[in-house]
């Protein structure tokens, strides 16, 4: 399967770098209750402003964070620390937190947002440098925030949400379970077995014409990193009990994308390499390794060479690249 090089990383870096002061155009999540809201992303976020929208925003700073640290080296390095230390500082971190106390903001980008707010504190946590201790130091307070969401939210969530999109709930438990919070990390570990520890014999009826994520898939990847390794063994040979045999067949065979231009139907080239990155993960689990590794890289081959191609996909499909190619 293809991995990351130092000049694969350079490239998705730039990628990543040409949107996340790029502020115009945005897709805003956020609540008028009178004329004084009427403002413009970067007064709102001062830190996560670019990227179309605040989520986006969120994971291309995760992954400009991840590749800098796996590839010090590399030749946007500089670029990287020019715009964490711009930006990743208490002062503009105190205005991501004010805009979360304003009452309207509640359920502001709940949960795909937070968790990826929270998989950026934990990379952030990573990096055992001075510099490094700086910027997971700003961004701590507003990290701690959304896992007091975490935890105000999951006890109150009766059931979980199975799309294939931003409110997939198996998708937030996952990405927050990297968060170093032990009390957290139960939290999220009993909330995946309230929720899934009961599937059986999952059909996959998908994808569904908006996906960027595969609902099956990533439940599966999700208690794999919340079991044991024998007791996820166990869930997983009743959740797809014919996978060895190739079913279900749609899980199998990535997606089509008509039309990249289309800021929904290029979310199924997200689909593609969330998949190969969800099949990774379960990987050690299947009968046919090597089988399993040739359908993640022809997810991965599907979509790949089609990141820059529009906006629409430009502003968030590098981070899902990494995540694929691990």
């Amino acid at each position: 399967m293809n991995r990351l090089t130092v000049d694969l990383a350079d490239r998705l870096a730039g990628l990543a770098l040409g949107h996340v002061t790029r502020e115009y155009p945005n897709k805003l999540d956020h609540v008028l209750t009178g004329p004084a809201d009427l403002r413009g992303p970067r007064d709102l976020h001062p830190v996560f402003y670019g990227s179309f929208d605040w989520h986006s925003c969120v994971h291309a700073y995760w992954m400009l964070a991840h590749l800098y640290r796996r590839f010090p080296g590399m030749t946007q390095a500089g670029a990287i620390r020019a715009l964490f230390d711009a930006h990743l500082t208490p002062t503009l971190v105190a205005a991501e937190c004010a805009y979360l106390a304003r009452p309207s903001a509640r359920g502001f980008e709940r949960p795909y947002g937070w968790a990826w707010l929270l998989y950026l504190a934990a990379e952030l946590a990573r990096h055992d440098t001075p510099e490094g201790r700086g910027w997971s130091a700003a961004l701590a307070p507003l990290a701690a925030l959304f896992a007091d969401r975490f935890r105000d939210f999951l006890p109150r969530a009766t059931y979980p949400v199975r799309s294939g999109a931003h409110g997939n709930t198996a998708f937030a438990l996952l990405l927050a379970s990297d968060y170093p919070d032990v009390a957290l990390k139960d939290l999220l570990r009993q909330t995946a077995l309230r929720w899934y520890a009961d599937d059986r014999d999952c059909q996959a009826w998908e994808p569904e014409g908006d996906a960027f994520l595969s609902p099956t898939l990533v439940e599966a990847a999700c208690m794999s990193a919340m079991l044991s390794k024998e007791a996820f063994g166990v869930w997983f040979a009743h959740f797809l009990p014919r996978l060895d045999g190739g079913e279900p067949a749609t899980l199998f065979q990535p997606a089509t994308v008509s039309d990249r231009s289309d800021g929904k139907i290029v979310h199924l080239d997200g689909l593609n390499l969330s998949r190969a990155w969800c099949w990774r993960l379960v990987q050690p689990w299947c009968a046919d390794l090597g089988r399993i590794e040739a359908i993640a890289q022809a997810h991965i081959d599907a979509s790949l060479p089609h990141l820059g191609d529009d906006y629409m996909g430009e502003h968030w499909l590098a981070s899902f690249a990494v995540l694929a190619l691990g």
